[in-house]
């Protein structure tokens, strides 16, 4: 039988800020190419921005692979509260080993989203010209606003997220990023309609707390009201997608 050998934390924190920053910036960056003017995917529709954010996770996954490849905090928080042993191959669950995952996603998401930006900088000026709000290509927000029922669409989401990762495969890279990047997919044409699913909070509050920072010409609100929702409803439907695989188990 073939050891383990353990995984010295600053090698995950490494991969998933690397995993996580891919995941972002490429989902960040279909959404702008959808949004933003004059760029050459400038109004396609809500199954491209499905389609390119099942492709970066596909992308983010081989990235982190060294990690497990959460890239996303509710998986964590999911694989906590099953009482797992480990979070991947040689990565004890441990107060310090969660921090380090947390905060490389947390940080990856920020810098994701900030070389989005760079990307796509004339055409962020060139909507703030024409004074056009920029903040869906960071965050999410609703199309109906009822901070309750956008809590229950990302708890929902969420826990089909975690639930099918925790079951199926128990890490990303162990179910396949393919599967996974396809589960994305399928809960965005599914679910994504009423909050544009997070189903993350390091995809959705990092990249909004660089759109409060960046220069964007005439930017608008980056909608702190609404912030807590997808960082609050991911958690939750995290955990409850961890203890339900334990019970089912």
């Amino acid at each position: 039988m073939n050891e383990v050998t353990e995984v010295a934390l600053s090698t995950v924190f490494m991969s998933e800020a690397f995993g996580t920053a891919v995941l972002v910036l490429l989902g960040c960056g279909v959404v702008a190419n959808v949004v933003l003017p004059r760029t050459k995917g400038n109004g396609a529709d809500w199954l491209l921005i499905s389609f390119g954010w099942g492709l970066a996770v596909f992308s983010g996954v081989y990235v982190a692979h060294a990690s497990g490849a959460h890239l996303n905090p509710a998986v964590t928080i999911g694989m906590l509260a099953q009482g797992k042993a480990e979070y991947a191959d040689g990565v004890a669950i441990s107060p310090a080993s969660t921090v380090v995952y947390l905060v490389a996603q947390f940080l990856g998401g920020f810098v994701g989203a900030l070389v989005c930006w760079l990307a796509y900088k004339k055409h962020f000026d060139a909507a703030g010209q024409d004074g056009l709000s920029t903040l869906s290509v960071f965050s999410t927000g609703p199309e109906i606003r009822s901070y309750g029922w956008n809590f229950v669409t990302e708890v929902i989401a969420t826990f089909v997220l975690v639930y099918v990762i925790l079951v199926f495969g128990e890490t990303p890279s162990q179910l396949g990023p393919l599967a996974v990047a396809m589960l994305v997919v399928a809960i965005g044409a599914s679910l994504g309609g009423p909050t544009g699913y997070a189903i993350n909070p390091a995809r959705d509050l990092s990249p909004r707390i660089a759109h409060a920072l960046l220069p964007i010409p005439n930017k608008q609100s980056s909608d702190w009201s609404y912030s807590w929702v997808p960082v609050l409803g991911p958690l939750v439907g995290g955990a409850l997608a961890g203890v339900a695989a334990l019970v089912v188990g």
